[in-house]
């Protein structure tokens, strides 16, 4: 059977593609400005990629899948519905070729899916139990986004974005999983959801799918979550982050090495890679979906401790004249605040200089410009870049009209002079953002190196 995949180059349409292309399917598929790290994974598979939508391939593929980025009007997506050919979205797909008859552990939440896919599956792993998984990322301990094993264990990446443009409903909702995890839930996607509560409610309708012999994991500490659950759950509830779930005492300013707690009980101690206050919540909530899958507690613990983190999150991009250059996916306030915190505990007392790309859509509608500024105030400096077609003065929204450490450049050009003219020896820049950055981290890797 051939399949072509609109929308391949996404996170999550292209590792769709590699379970497809693993079950035994004809793949191919087409975007637009398809980069690294996706591209790479693909073209190393055998797929053929194909640059923007002007027509589907010849002759017809048997079945379309379609993202959610595109709609009518897309030139391919005329052609699939003027010639009738079988067409479905991605998360009907996985649903019915790939997570059907599985142990399904969806990991949902504003923050932190990616990271807590990948740190399950990881300890899944590590136990034994050969899980796939579907991840918006790419794990370093596995070098692919998606993976597809005999085991029937999968841990899914569950996004709350919605499906396609012929099924408005979250993503999450097609996977029917036996444990899920909320990590958090805050506003976001604000293309899609006018407000928190229609998020929210999404979210009531994942828990109502999820079987009463199964388990939620649920954050402890997060007000939004608490009145998701209030509204209806019908399968027993841990949390983490709670006093009566699964604790962490930190025993490193940085997160780095913490000490484990269930309903009191002390369980471990774990010194790890990652950093901040956030990954360790990340890690508390994995160890419990991992405890429901079977794992032993002190298997997890010991596989925390060789975890090697995630692409794009925290990851050291190359270092030149001595500064260090990190690329991270962050793009929410909440997110960019506890990335750089992290990065500070663990670099102390040395600089850290933050930029940013506000690229999310939520972001370029100006939702979170209120709270955009204190998010990054923690670092030493901030460098923004405000794209030309941006609807909202950013500049007064991170600066305050006041703040000498924030400056912000219209083009990518003066953005790398400004930060190689201003970074010295032992400085951490961490770049933020959700896209390519029009290659931002290598261009200043060549600036500073120049410049040294």
């Amino acid at each position: 059977m051939r399949i072509h995949i609109l929308g391949i180059g996404g996170t999550f349409m292209g590792g769709l593609a590699l379970l497809a292309r693993a079950s035994g399917f004809d793949v191919t598929g087409s975007d637009r400005g398809i980069y690294p790290p996706m591209s790479d994974q693909l073209r190393a598979s055998g797929i053929a990629l194909t640059e923007g939508y002007d027509r589907l391939p010849q002759p017809a593929p048997d079945l379309v899948v379609i993202g959610n980025a595109l709609s009518r009007g897309n030139p391919a997506v005329e052609e699939v519905l003027n010639a009738g050919i079988p067409y479905v979205s991605g998360p009907q797909w996985l649903a019915e070729h790939v997570l059907r008859d599985r142990f399904v552990i969806a990991v949902a939440g504003t923050h932190g899916k990616t990271t807590v896919t990948s740190i399950v599956t990881w300890i899944l792993e590590e136990a034994g139990l050969d899980p796939g998984f579907l991840v918006g990322g790419v794990p370093q301990d596995f070098g692919v986004s998606a993976r597809l094993t005999p085991s029937r264990f999968f841990v899914v990446e569950a996004d709350e974005y919605d499906t396609a443009f012929f099924d408005k409903r979250a993503k999450f909702v097609h996977y029917r999983p036996r444990a899920v995890i909320l990590n958090n839930l805050e506003y976001d996607h604000a293309d899609i959801y006018p407000d928190l509560a229609s998020i929210s409610r999404q979210f009531q309708h994942l828990l109502r799918i999820v079987p009463g012999t199964g388990l939620i994991v649920a954050n402890g500490a997060d007000p939004a979550i608490a009145e998701v659950l209030a509204a209806g759950a019908w399968t027993p509830i841990e949390y983490f982050s709670r006093p009566d779930g699964w604790e962490a005492e930190l025993l490193t300013p940085d997160g780095s090495a913490f000490r484990v707690r269930l309903r009191g009980v002390e369980l471990g101690t774990v010194r790890w890679g990652l950093a901040g206050r956030h990954n360790v919540a990340n890690a508390l909530a994995a160890l419990s979906a991992a405890r429901f899958a079977g794992v032993a507690p002190e298997t997890a613990l010991q596989a925390l401790a060789t975890f090697r983190g995630v692409k794009r999150r925290l990851e050291v991009f190359g270092s030149a004249g001595g500064v260090t250059v990190y690329d991270d996916f962050a793009h929410h306030p909440t997110a960019i605040s506890a990335t750089i915190e992290a990065l500070k505990a663990r670099v102390a007392p040395a600089r850290v200089l933050a930029v940013l790309e506000p690229r999310s859509n939520t972001m370029r509608q100006g939702v979170h410009r209120e709270t955009l500024g204190p998010s990054l105030a923690a670092a030493d400096a901030t460098y923004v870049y405000a794209p030309p077609d941006i609807g909202w003065d950013v500049e007064a929204a991170v600066t305050g009209g006041a703040d000498r450490r924030v400056r912000v450049y219209r083009t990518h050009e003066d953005l790398i002079a400004g930060l190689a003219a201003d970074a010295r020896a032992g400085d951490h820049v961490l770049i933020m953002s959700n896209g390519g950055f029009a290659g931002l981290h290598g261009r200043l890797l060549a600036a500073l190196g120049t410049t040294s």
